[in-house]
């Protein structure tokens, strides 16, 4: 009985690491549809190189990535032509964009100032839970 209740115990402290993993899978898709969104706004258009200049790495990394996130109906993207969001990757980037800026404007609220908050927020949004977003929600109203 006491390996049991062990078990059991175990197994629901290994709940809480899951679900940090499989934020952290969905992060780097979530960065890039959030970016190639911001960056088609703002200059028209998104290449490989404005996304590596955005994110600070390689090309070959951002193809890399971009090729994924093509294959998982994120991105349109074609041989020198400019990347596009598909409707999936549209819906993640506008999801994403306004879990940031709640958690970009609690932090704030709280007393963070704004650099401090913006670098902050750009981690907390992938982990932030539907309900402590609410709770966000609720204490800035």
């Amino acid at each position: 009985m006491k390996k049991k209740k062990a078990k059991e115990k175990i197994k629901a402290r290994s709940v809480p690491f899951s679900q940090t993993r499989t934020r952290h899978a969905s992060e780097t898709a979530e960065d890039y549809v959030e970016a190639v969104m911001d960056l088609i706004d703002e200059t028209g258009e998104c290449r490989v190189l404005d996304l590596a200049r955005f994110f600070n790495v390689s090309h070959v990394t951002v193809s890399r990535t971009v090729k994924r996130l093509n294959d998982q109906d994120l991105l349109l993207t074609q041989s020198y032509k400019p990347i596009e969001l598909t409707e999936k990757g549209y819906k993640l980037a506008k999801k994403s964009k306004k879990r940031h800026e709640i958690v970009l404007d609690f932090l704030i609220k709280l007393g963070v100032d704004k650099a401090n908050a913006e670098i902050d927020s750009e981690g907390i949004e992938h982990h932030v839970s539907s309900k402590t977003l609410d709770a966000m929600k609720r204490f800035l109203k």
